[in-house]
């Protein structure tokens, strides 16, 4: 899928940008997978869960860059790979008004504007492609991750209890909708 790269001020002063993944990035995105799963609880992989090795990676990026109902963007922060968002695109005739978003962001860059950037980068090209509602899930306790969805206006929905096993427990998964229209 096409996107125009988008060049951002952080709140610290830096210049980052906002840009598709490239073939290149394989072994940076690997290696940030494991940092961003060693650094919270609140994603889904777990620490030491298997991460795909480099070669892995570039199919998947190049099997990505190609499809048509996927949607990922990165940001870089100088010369280092900070997050990255991704729309899923539900493209079945009952569902194509709906799409899927995802986010993770390594923790030294929290706080600096870069989930919201993400954020309304997704919600524009959602528009853009004539989405109706974005949905995500959020493991319950997240209440960054949660205060930022809501800041963009994503609501709980609903709810399935126990869905994740963290350290201190069960915990549910949040079920969140953003209505477009």
């Amino acid at each position: 899928m096409e996107y125009s790269p988008r060049n951002m001020t952080l709140k610290d002063g830096r210049q980052a940008i906002l840009r598709l993944p490239r073939i290149e990035d394989s072994a940076e995105m690997a290696a940030y997978l494991d940092a961003t799963s060693r650094e919270t609880e609140f994603i889904a992989r777990s620490p030491g869960e298997r991460i795909p090795t480099v070669r892995e990676e570039e199919a998947y990026l190049t099997k990505l860059l190609a499809d048509p109902h996927r949607l990922m963007i990165v940001c870089q922060v100088g010369e280092e790979v900070a997050g990255n968002c991704q729309i899923v695109f539900h493209h079945t005739p009952k569902t194509a008004h709906r799409g899927t978003v995802m986010i993770a962001l390594l923790q030294r860059f929290w706080g600096l504007g870069i989930g919201s950037a993400m954020f309304d980068e997704m919600i524009r090209v959602a528009r853009e492609k004539g989405l109706r509602q974005l949905e995500l899930q959020v493991i319950d306790g997240n209440e960054r991750g949660v205060a930022l969805y809501q800041k963009k206006g994503f609501q709980v929905v609903g709810r399935i209890p126990g869905a994740y096993r963290l350290s201190d427990g069960f915990h549910d998964e949040l079920q969140m909708v953003l209505k477009l229209n």
